[in-house]
């Protein structure tokens, strides 16, 4: 006989944060803090704590974002669940659905912290999922494993990567950890050149601030820095520690960088600071397809990849139309998908 379930809105942190330590999925933007950090950013957010008996089944933190074309939910890194019970994912997402249905949203959009071939595209049919137009956050990521000794690390990087982080230290390239929330104006900054150099639209420093802010009432952020030998920034880093991972969430690096190994000591040091804190898994947080030449990421996940490690794909964002709405929102991020060239 079939166990009921038991659905549990807006559970309180700590009863939220020891559930998410028994799924094997758990990671970051279904922490209790990432959702916290959108509420204080004005978004409303969502959590549902799923039971069988006393067994906790499944969690669901969801994002309600507002947007010209019409309200929709947003689950990041989730639904954490056991994809492969079909009657539990319909469940969930029955649930999921009325709540979003009468919070008024156009459609749901989750990419879940699991691959396609976890994902079956017979339960996506199931509960009517489609491919969503835009991504909610990275969909392929670059990892390395931590168990590894810095010799097995640098042992499979890729030779100029490994040579750049030698020269970063014989030319006295020097690197520190801080988590002071002030450092993120100076963050700001920078990222507002590079995006100017680049032509994307930088995060705000709202944004960046709120989330540091948010994290660090857990000691689970940092900012990593790279200098030169008169002391000029040349990269930071913005690192994410949870569940035993950390994530290179954002990062930065400055015009005097161009011709420095800087962004490599950095990633170097921030690899050290997740050793430290007991991390096993460094997230380089994603890349773009290897095919992808003209992709706006190219550049960047080229650097990524020259530090090794294993590349996990997982299943591209999905949409659950709610309303015809929805087709207009489709037609119009689209469009936007190939401008951006993402």
């Amino acid at each position: 006989m079939k166990k009921p379930l038991h659905f549990n809105w807006d559970p309180a942190k700590h009863e939220w944060e020891s559930a998410i330590q028994l799924l094997s999925d758990a990671n970051f933007l279904q922490s209790y803090t990432w959702g916290s950090f959108h509420e204080r950013m004005g978004n409303r957010v969502v959590r549902l704590l799923v039971r069988s008996d006393k067994e906790i089944v499944a969690l669901v933190s969801a994002v309600i974002e507002e947007a010209k074309r019409g309200t929709y939910m947003a689950i990041a890194g989730g639904p954490l669940l056991d994809w492969k019970n079909s009657s539990l994912v319909e469940s969930v997402f029955a649930e999921v659905v009325s709540k979003a249905t009468a919070l008024n949203c156009v459609n749901i959009r989750f990419r879940p912290q699991a691959t396609a071939e976890v994902v079956s595209s017979q339960i996506l049919r199931s509960l009517h999922a489609r491919p969503a137009p835009m991504h909610v956050t990275a969909d392929l990521t670059l990892q390395l494993d931590l168990h590894k000794s810095d010799e097995e690390l640098l042992a499979e990087m890729r030779k100029n990567t490994r040579a750049a982080i030698k020269k970063a230290d014989r030319i006295g390239i020097t690197t520190r950890t801080s988590t002071d929330p002030q450092e993120i104006h100076a963050f700001y900054e920078e990222e507002r050149k590079v995006a100017e150099r680049q032509g994307f639209i930088p995060f705000s420093e709202e944004f960046l601030e709120t989330q540091f802010l948010a994290f660090l009432e857990d000691d689970a952020v940092a900012l990593v820095h790279a200098y030169d030998e008169q002391s000029q920034l040349l990269a930071s880093a913005f690192i994410i520690f949870y569940n035993g991972e950390a994530v290179y969430h954002y990062g930065v690096s400055t015009e005097q960088n161009a011709k420095l190994p800087g962004s490599y000591a950095c990633q170097w040091r921030a690899i050290h600071e997740a050793k430290s804190r007991g991390c096993t898994r460094y997230n380089f947080w994603g890349i773009a397809p290897k095919e992808e030449a003209e992709h706006r990421f190219a550049g960047v996940s080229l650097f990524k990849r020259g530090f090794g490690g294993f590349e996990v794909a997982y299943l591209p964002a999905q949409d659950i139309p709610l309303t015809a709405r929805y087709w207009i929102t489709y037609v119009f991020e689209t469009i936007r998908k190939r401008y951006r060239r993402l």
